[in-house]
């Protein structure tokens, strides 16, 4: 296996790191909240999963599977897409709140001073 089936897997783990060093910078506490975070994925992926499986069998939406580790899952869905729907969502999550404490931050400097 090459480095080329690994790019979608890489894409992902930057967008973990992106966004998850937000949890700790600003004390998020939203890794600490599992059942909302694990409602947002829930509310998120399921409808997004079942457009990418419709999309996929029509013909309408494709996947270079040079670029991934060819294991695909349940509707014909590769695995990387099934961790998009999961990641992604977190990912919006931290950053939503990683901006949202940033600016109460920046009102309260602003309040002081």
């Amino acid at each position: 296996m090459g480095v080329l089936e690994w790019s979608y897997m890489a894409m992902l783990g930057f967008v973990l790191l992106a966004s998850g060093w937000l949890e700790w910078a600003f004390d998020l506490r939203v890794y600490r909240r599992p059942g909302r975070l694990f409602a947002t994925v829930a509310v998120a992926a399921p409808p997004f999963i079942l457009w990418d499986a419709w999309a996929i069998s029509e013909g309408h939406w494709f996947f270079d599977r040079s670029q991934m580790l060819g294991i695909v899952g349940p509707l014909n869905v590769p695995l990387e897409e099934y961790l998009f729907f999961i990641i992604i969502p977190i990912a919006a999550v931290l950053t939503l709140e990683g901006v949202t404490r940033f600016l109460e931050i920046l009102r309260a400097r602003r309040a002081a001073s």
